[in-house]
């Protein structure tokens, strides 16, 4: 894989990215955005949480993007007597008396953490240290994990009963918040239609590994202009109520604003956007179109905003 130079790379990827989009398609109807926020985050090596009730199609949507980039595919259900081990792998003792590692689910490059919320802190904690740091620690050993990867969490909005709430230094390692709606009248008659039948749809193949890593590089090459890294740290800061850029609502309804990592998180995602959408270079739209899935989950409400029903929604589109 070679291209002449970075401007043919980024027509390149424009055409994968919508040949991925179109595979995923034959599987996954009416998630578009979803879809394309999930590549985004995935070209961005960033990580996502979606939201949704169940029946919606989260595992196979992470199934079929794994298959369509030819990734090892790793599912994890999240119980509340899940341990750190069951998830990282553990040491053994071998036929030698020597121990000898044997990997856990962790080891794959997409991994579905399926009912995340489900499983006690200290599980938790091990997924947080994989996320972060791209390597698990069992006996003292640090052991790399395979790139690229990517955690994609799910959440079910509803059941409360037996979960922990994910800890704010953890939400904050995800790139993405999405929510998955119920599907339109059309689109769902269309899914009844595809999967009630015999006829088995598959899926090609379109990216390797390799291929993912070097367009990530990309991603990372593709010029900012000033006023779009001034507009993507202003719009951070104005979640932030002791800002001197906050407005009286922000001041009214909100606790705690984003960090860093989000102003970070809207310049990577604001370039693949670009990328994806065949510009060279991001705007401010760019920036605006990927805001919401990533302040969604850094913004804290007070207790004024929830007894008067002020959604987080409102309050970042109060901040656009």
């Amino acid at each position: 894989m070679s291209y002449a130079n970075d401007k043919e790379a980024a027509i390149a990827f424009n055409q994968k990215a919508e040949a991925l989009q179109n595979e995923i398609k034959k599987v996954i109807i009416g998630q578009d955005d979803i879809v394309n926020k999930l590549l985004i985050a995935i070209f961005s090596n960033g990580h996502s949480l979606l939201i949704g009730l169940p029946g919606l199609a989260k595992t196979l949507l992470v199934k079929t993007i794994s298959e369509v980039l030819d990734l090892n595919f790793s599912r994890i259900q999240f119980t509340p007597d899940l341990m750190p081990g069951d998830i990282t792998g553990a040491e053994i003792l071998g036929e030698n008396r020597s121990f000898k590692f044997i990997r856990g689910p962790l080891f794959a490059n997409i991994v579905l953490a399926d009912e995340i919320n489900r499983t006690p802190p200290k599980t938790q904690a091990a997924l947080l240290e994989a996320m972060q740091e791209k390597v698990v620690t069992v006996g003292g050993v640090a052991h790399q994990l395979d790139q690229p990867f990517f955690v994609l969490a799910t959440q079910n909005p509803i059941e409360q009963e037996g979960t922990y709430p994910l800890p704010e230094a953890q939400l904050d390692r995800f790139m993405f918040n999405l929510n998955l709606t119920y599907p339109s009248y059309q689109d769902e008659l269309a899914i009844i239609k595809n999967t009630t039948g015999n006829a088995a749809t598959e899926v090609k193949k379109i990216m390797s590994a390799t291929e993912i890593l070097y367009f990530q590089d990309l991603v990372r090459k593709v010029p900012v202009p000033d006023n779009v890294y001034e507009y993507a740290v202003k719009l951070v800061a104005k979640t932030r109520p002791q800002s001197e850029f906050a407005s009286n609502f922000i001041k009214d309804y909100v606790s705690y604003g984003a960090g860093p990592r989000a102003g970070q998180f809207l310049i990577i995602g604001a370039k693949c956007h670009a990328l994806l959408h065949g510009k060279f270079s991001p705007d401010m739209e760019d920036v605006k179109a990927i805001a919401e899935a990533i302040l969604q989950h850094r913004i804290i409400r007070n207790f004024k905003a929830e007894a008067e029903g002020v959604s987080i929604e409102k309050i970042i589109q109060s901040i656009l």
